[in-house]
């Protein structure tokens, strides 16, 4: 059987109109549960080993339309994780200190710590999906040279690709492990789960109607989104495309391929004592035993 790690990694030629929603044969959602269920328990006892460890850090990065379901995927995938390991950042609208540096800057410096776990609610890539929507976002970047934000140099976002690699790239070579996730909603899929949001008084408040005009912008925000992906699915940082119209089975899958590439880390063990703590062990839990 194909590793979901290999399976669900995005082509060279990556497509978003060739990449599928939905699970041709997907798990019910009893075997989507018990299965996450079972990737939990081993997620969790590795991050325990990965926080002793202490040499590598992981950082996931997850993108998707609204509705995609990225809040409670990150919910139920990390909910076993011990919580000193873990850490979520949902990024909003930059705020004007963020504005006063460069659009890498605040994910900078909520990168995580060696031996723990980061998630990216929604990343560095919005800085090259909306703002290529709503160009005049630019406009609180104070750029030098960019004097009219809807005629940008040709090259801009390729250059901003090009930036992009190279951050991913730094990091991955001081060691951390990075994990890119495009949740893959179809519109009619996000048409119901907004519907569910109007229709349930609990749900009301996640509603607002930016979530209606920026739908009607779905057929741009798909052209960006290939562009980005395209652009910067490197062997060092791949995306993975997971079809979210089903969230059990997108959990399961952003959770199995989270594991399945941590297990190929053979050197992340739990580090060996100190010869001469080793050693004094059984005299240790004697004078323990004996007080």
């Amino acid at each position: 059987m194909t590793a979901y790690s290999e399976q669900f990694q995005a082509g060279k030629k990556f497509r978003i109109e060739e990449s599928l929603t939905a699970l041709e044969t997907p798990l019910s959602k009893k075997e989507a549960k018990e299965n996450l269920k079972d990737v939990r328990k081993k997620l969790a006892k590795l991050q325990d080993v990965m926080y002793a460890h202490a040499k590598y850090s992981v950082l996931l990065c997850i993108q998707g339309m609204d509705t995609a379901g990225k809040d409670s995927l990150v919910r139920r995938v990390f909910e076993k994780f011990n919580a000193r390991g873990v850490v979520v950042h949902s990024f909003k609208v930059p705020t004007s200190k963020e504005y006063q540096h460069d659009y890498l800057w605040r994910h900078y410096i909520a990168l995580p710590e060696r031996g723990k776990f980061s998630v990216f609610n929604r990343t560095h890539y919005e800085n090259v999906l909306v703002n290529r929507v709503h160009p005049n976002n630019l406009e609180n970047e104070h750029l030098p040279n960019v004097s009219d934000t809807d005629n940008l140099p040709k090259d801009f976002w390729e250059k901003r690709f090009e930036q992009i690699n190279n951050f991913e790239k730094h990091l991955t070579e001081n060691g951390t492990i990075i994990f890119k996730y495009f949740l893959n909603i179809s519109k009619k899929e996000q048409k119901n789960r907004i519907l569910r949001r109007l229709n349930n008084e609990d749900k009301n408040w996640k509603f607002s109607p930016s979530d209606l005009s920026e739908r009607k912008k779905w057929d741009e925000y798909m052209v960006y989104y290939e562009d980005a992906i395209r652009h910067t699915n490197t062997k060092e940082a791949p995306w993975y495309i997971v079809p979210a119209d089903d969230k059990w089975n997108a959990r399961y899958i952003v959770a199995k391929i989270l594991l399945e590439v941590l297990q190929q880390h053979k050197d992340i063990q739990y580090p060996e004592l100190a010869p001469e703590i080793a050693e004094n062990i059984k005299s240790y839990r004697k004078a323990l035993e004996n007080e």
